[in-house]
C-alpha cells in the first residue's frame, strides 16, 4: 500500500504508477517495519494518493471500472484544474489515437470527467527541434512460449504508469521463435494483437523488433526463446549454417550470413524467410503502421545487431574484456573468403582465417594479429579484415533492401541496432570490434561504411552504451565508451543518417540518466532522435528508480536541457486497507485504489 504525501507536480501524473504494478505483477516481500522509502504489503492493498492541496473534492467522487485491465475498483474525485497546477495539454489533443475497436478504460466517466483527468496524467512536451522522445523496453518474455500476452493485468497497469510519465511508446521483440514455431510461413501473431491494441489504447507508441536471433546466452537474456524448432531441425542436419569459430564451436543464436542466398530452410534462404515474415507482420498490423508501431527495427544478427558472434557468454565462453573470436569457420563462409582470395591471386590467404589471432579471452598484445604492431596492419591483415566487416554490411544491405520494399508507404520508420563494442577501444587494434565485423581500426573507420549502407535505405542507426562513461571502465580493458559514441556520431553527421540509443546496461541511476542526456544534446545536427529505456521490471518500479525515470523524461522532453532535480518528496507508508474502507475521503484529500 502506498500514500504519496506533498507530490510536485510530476509526481502527482504518475499516480497510477503503484496502482497495479506491484499488485498484479510483482510479488513485493513484506518488510517488517517502515521507514520513508519502504513499504508494506498486506493481504489486500489500497493505493492512496494524499496531498495536503485541495485539488480534490470529497463530494464528487466517480468511479471508474474496467472489466479486465484492474484487478480491483478506482475512484476518482473530482478535478478542478488552476493555471498554476495544470499546465499540460490534453493528452486527447497530443495523442492522435485511433479509437476504433478499442474499449477505453475511461468509457462511462462524463466527457468533462475524462478530460480533466487526463490532463492531469499527461506529461508536457515542448514543441522543438531538440525533443528526443522516450522509449522504454518491454520484457523479453512480453509474449508466452504459449504465443499468449503474458499478464495482461500487470501490462495494462504498467503501459497506463508510462504513459503518466510522458514516455512516448515502448519497445518489444517480435521472436521469430514464438511467431513462427509451427512450422515454415505458419505464423501466430495473437499475443503480439493483444498488445498493439494495449499499446494505443493508452495512446503510446511501438517500435517492433523483428527478432531473428534465439534470446539466451547473453548479457540481460533472463528467458530462453531458440529459434524455430523447424530451423533447429535444420541446423542438426546441416550444423554449417550456424556461426562457427576456429575450433569447431558452433553458435545457434542467429543463422550465418555466408548462407543468406541459399534454399538451407526447407527450400527458402534465409533472406526469403526473412522477408516473408515482414511480410506477414505488414499485412497483419496494416491498420496499425504508422500511427501506432512508429518504427520497424530489423534484426541483422546476434541480439538483434548487426555484428558476429564473437563474445558469447553462454557456458563462460566469453567474459569482458575477452578480445572474442572471428567466426568464419562455417563451410559457407570459408568458401566464401577463398573465392575472395582467388580473385585478388593470394589464394594462399582463403584456406583458413588468421592462424595468430588467439582465443575469446586473451587481449591485444597477447596475440599476433591484434598485438601493437600486428598482422592486422599488414597487407593480409586488411585483404581479410575487408572481406569479414564487408560481408557483414552486405548482409544488412539484403535484409534492409527487403524491408525496405515491405514497409514503404506504411508511416513506419525502419531502423538497425549496432553493438556499443566500448572495450579495446584505446589500442591500435580495436580488436574487439574487429572479431564482431567493424573494421574500426586507427587506420580504418569501421561505422561509416555501415552508416551509408543505412542511409540507402533511409534506416536509423540506433546505438548502445549511450549511458557509460570512461572513468567508469576499468583501467586494463582500454576501454572509451564515449570516444566511440563521438565516432559514431560523426559517422551517421557524414552519411545522413537519424541516430538513435540506448544503454547498454540496465542502470537507474542520475548519472547514467546525465550522460545520456550529454549524448542526447548536438548542435551540429547529430544529436539523438529517439532514446529506448532498457528495461521494464520491478526495479524500475521502485521508488527511487522511478522517480528517477520521470525526472530523465521531462528532461528528454527539453532536449536533456532541463536539470535533473536531486530529490522529490515522494514517500510511501502502509494503509489498513480494512479502515480505509471504513473512513470517507476526509482531512488530507486522497485517491484510494484497491
Amino acid at each position: 500500500m502506498y500514500v504519496y504525501s506533498s507530490m510536485n507536480s510530476v509526481i502527482k501524473n504518475i499516480f497510477y504508477l503503484y496502482t497495479c504494478c506491484y499488485i498484479s505483477l510483482y510479488k513485493i516481500p513484506t518488510r517488517p517495519s517502515f521507514n520513508p522509502t519502504h513499504f508494506l504489503l498486506s493481504k489486500k492493498m489500497a493505493l492512496t494518493l494524499r496531498s495536503s492541496t485541495s485539488f480534490i473534492s470529497s463530494k464528487d467522487i466517480k468511479t471508474l471500472k474496467s472489466l479486465e485491465d484492474f484487478p480491483g475498483t478506482v475512484c476518482f474525485a473530482h478535478i478542478k484544474p488552476t493555471p498554476r497546477r495544470l499546465r499540460a495539454k490534453n493528452s486527447l489533443q497530443d495523442a492522435h489515437i485511433t479509437r476504433e475497436n478499442i474499449t477505453s478504460p475511461f468509457e462511462g466517466m462524463f466527457d468533462e470527467q475524462k478530460e480533466k483527468f487526463h490532463a492531469l496524467s499527461s506529461s508536457h512536451h515542448t514543441k522543438n527541434d531538440s525533443r528526443v522522445p522516450v522509449y522504454v523496453m518491454l520484457p523479453l518474455d512480453t509474449v508466452t512460449l504459449g504465443g499468449h500476452l503474458n499478464k495482461p493485468k500487470a501490462m495494462n497497469a504498467s503501459l497506463m504508469a508510462l504513459k503518466s510519465a510522458g514516455v512516448e511508446g515502448v519497445m518489444v521483440d517480435v521472436w521469430w521463435g514464438l511467431v513462427e514455431k509451427d512450422g515454415p510461413m505458419k505464423y501466430n501473431w495473437e499475443g503480439y494483437v493483444e498488445l498493439v491494441n494495449m499499446v494505443q489504447k493508452h495512446g503510446l507508441k511501438l517500435q517492433a523488433v523483428m527478432s531473428f536471433h534465439q534470446c539466451g546466452g547473453n548479457v540481460g537474456d533472463s528467458c530462453s526463446i531458440p529459434l524455430p524448432p523447424w530451423v533447429l531441425e535444420e541446423i542438426s542436419g546441416n550444423p554449417d549454417v550456424v556461426y562457427t569459430d576456429r575450433s569447431g564451436r558452433r553458435n545457434p543464436e542467429y543463422i550465418s550470413l555466408g548462407c543468406d542466398s541459399l534454399p538451407v530452410l526447407r527450400g527458402r534462404t534465409p533472406i526469403q524467410v526473412y522477408s516473408d515474415y515482414m511480410r506477414s507482420f505488414q499485412q497483419k498490423f496494416k491498420n496499425y503502421l504508422g500511427n501506432v508501431i512508429v518504427e520497424i527495427q530489423v534484426g541483422l544478427g546476434p541480439c538483434g545487431e548487426l555484428r558476429y558472434p564473437s563474445y558469447p557468454e553462454s557456458n563462460g565462453t566469453w567474459r569482458f574484456p575477452g578480445i572474442g573470436e572471428f567466426q568464419c569457420y562455417d563451410k559457407y563462409m570459408k568458401a566464401s573468403l577463398e573465392a575472395a582470395a582467388e580473385a585478388t591471386g593470394q589464394k594462399d590467404w582463403g584456406k583458413s582465417g588468421p592462424h595468430d589471432s588467439g582465443h575469446y579471452n586473451q587481449f591485444p598484445e597477447d596475440t599476433g594479429f591484434f598485438k601493437r604492431d600486428g598482422t592486422w596492419d599488414t597487407e593480409y591483415g586488411r585483404f581479410f579484415m575487408q572481406w569479414y566487416s564487408g560481408k557483414l554490411v552486405q548482409h544488412g544491405d539484403r535484409i534492409l533492401n527487403s524491408a525496405n520494399a515491405i514497409f514503404t508507404g506504411t508511416g513506419a520508420k525502419l531502423s538497425a541496432k549496432v553493438a556499443g563494442i566500448h572495450w579495446h577501444y584505446k589500442t591500435r587494434s580495436h580488436a574487439a570490434e574487429l572479431t564482431a565485423g567493424y573494421y574500426n581500426t586507427r587506420n580504418s573507420d569501421g561505422y561509416l561504411p555501415i552508416a551509408r549502407m543505412l542511409a540507402k535505405h533511409d534506416a536509423i542507426l540506433n546505438f548502445t552504451c549511450m549511458e557509460m562513461r570512461d572513468h567508469e571502465q576499468p583501467q586494463h580493458a582500454e576501454c572509451s565508451p564515449e570516444g566511440l559514441v563521438r565516432q559514431v556520431k560523426m559517422a551517421v553527421q557524414a552519411a545522413g543518417v537519424e541516430l538513435a540509443g540506448e544503454n547498454a546496461l540496465e542502470r537507474y541511476d542520475g548519472a547514467a540518466y546525465k550522460q545520456v542526456q550529454e549524448t542526447s544534446r548536438s548542435d551540429s545536427g547529430n544529436g539523438l532522435c529517439a532514446f529506448t529505456f532498457l528495461r521494464m521490471n520491478k526495479r524500475l518500479f521502485e521508488a527511487e528508480n522511478w522517480r528517477e525515470l520521470v525526472n530523465f523524461v521531462r528532461s528528454m522532453s527539453e532536449g536533456g536541457r532541463v536539470r535533473l532535480p536531486e530529490r522529490t518528496d515522494l514517500y510511501v507508508r502502509f494503509v489498513d486497507d480494512k479502515k480505509m474502507k471504513k473512513e470517507s475521503l476526509k482531512g488530507d484529500k486522497e485517491v484510494v485504489l484497491v
